[in-house]
């Protein structure tokens, strides 16, 4: 299954303001990527040509350093990357990941992450900019000694620009996932008369390869520490807005987006 399927169908995305067809739109492209897979790694079982059907690593450039979209910007990549089969390093400054996976996954995973992270921005920013969160409160995570707790803060516009981003990442990463359980279950539905195994096991196979190709190259040490500021991914109606814009997503040009994606800020 090539890329090139995946941008045909949604092409038909940029055409509509239906948010229940970019919807349907972005979990087909999410089925047929995890359908390729699964094809690829069946085809591996019957074949001993395995040359382009082993794993490999990519490094994935996030953004300058010192922008504080980075952090989402990562959580979008790992979010969309794990519903693929991938694993992920993260550099610590947040600039740059190293993705595993294999290389149709990867093709996939920089596509979905290249439109979607233009989308997330571009509306983050356009939510923000009206304004409509001043003066509303929400409950916060504050860190305190010992922990975290809850208070009752003011939006600023980094709070707000945050939840939007947070609840944006979570409902995208429903969203694949929903497509990849589809694939399974159509992938499932035809094998299943000819005694073939389950797109699941198929796709746990894999990613069993991948972590081993992962703990084998890495070099990675510790941890990522990620977002660690007040917001959260249901805070008040940024998190709202994040939402509906992330269930209204749908996937452009990848070739627009490269030169853009180094542009984005805050």
């Amino acid at each position: 299954m090539k890329l090139e399927r995946i941008a045909a169908l949604l092409a038909k995305a940029e055409r509509t303001d239906n948010q229940a067809e970019s919807d349907a739109y972005l979990t087909k492209a999410q089925m047929l990527a995890t359908l390729a897979s699964i094809d690829l790694a069946t085809a591996r079982n019957h074949t001993k040509t395995t040359e382009t059907l082993t794993p490999v690593s990519r490094t994935v450039t996030i953004g300058v350093k010192g922008k504080r979209a980075n952090t989402h910007l990562v959580n979008l990549f790992v979010t969309v990357a794990h519903s693929n089969s991938a694993h992920v390093d993260v550099a610590r400054d947040s600039t740059y990941v190293i993705s595993y996976g294999m290389p149709s996954d990867l093709d996939s995973i920089e596509t979905l992450f290249s439109s979607l992270a233009v989308q997330m921005i571009t509306n983050g920013n356009a939510y923000v900019n009206a304004g409509s969160w001043r003066g509303e409160k929400f409950d916060g995570r504050v860190r305190v000694s010992g922990g975290y707790r809850r208070r009752r803060v003011e939006f600023t516009a980094q709070t707000a620009r945050a939840a939007f981003y947070r609840a944006y990442i979570v409902r995208i990463g429903e969203r694949v996932n929903e497509g990849r359980a589809q694939a399974i279950r159509e992938n499932d539905s035809m094998t299943k008369k000819k005694g073939g195994l389950s797109g699941a096991l198929v796709l746990a196979n894999r990613e069993k390869e991948i972590s081993s190709f992962h703990r084998k190259t890495s070099q990675a040490r510790g941890s990522w520490g990620g977002y660690s500021g007040v917001a959260t991914n249901n805070s008040g109606s940024a998190a709202s807005a994040g939402r509906r814009a992330a269930s209204s997503a749908n996937l452009g040009n990848r070739r627009e987006l490269p030169g853009a994606r180094q542009e984005l800020s805050t």
